[in-house]
């Protein structure tokens, strides 16, 4: 049996530790976004999660909260907490995650 060592390059490594570090504090904040439903005319989140990926999004960690979609995402290799339009899906915030 051989074993093959592969080095990954070092933006594969940062972008599965951000994306690590995204799951590990949504874990946390995961009850929080839990308690609101989304409402019946409101976007998919499959949906929104497809016209985030077109602007540049990825590793969509999404959830409704008063009136609209709320999450964290990774963009240009930093994460970002957004809020979304419930119907369009049009990202009306936009900010760099901050530590608490």
């Amino acid at each position: 049996m051989r074993f093959v060592i592969i080095n990954p390059s070092p933006e594969t490594t940062m972008n599965r530790s951000l994306a690590l570090a995204l799951v590990a504090s949504l874990a946390f904040s995961g009850a929080a976004l839990a308690k609101d439903q989304p409402g019946a005319d409101w976007m998919t989140k499959a949906d929104l999660k497809k016209h985030m990926e077109s602007e540049g999004y990825n590793a969509i960690v999404v959830g409704a909260d008063d009136g609209h979609w709320e999450g964290e995402a990774v963009k240009d290799g930093r994460i970002v907490e957004f809020h979304a339009d419930a119907k369009t899906g049009r990202i009306t915030k936009s900010a760099p995650k901050t530590e608490n």
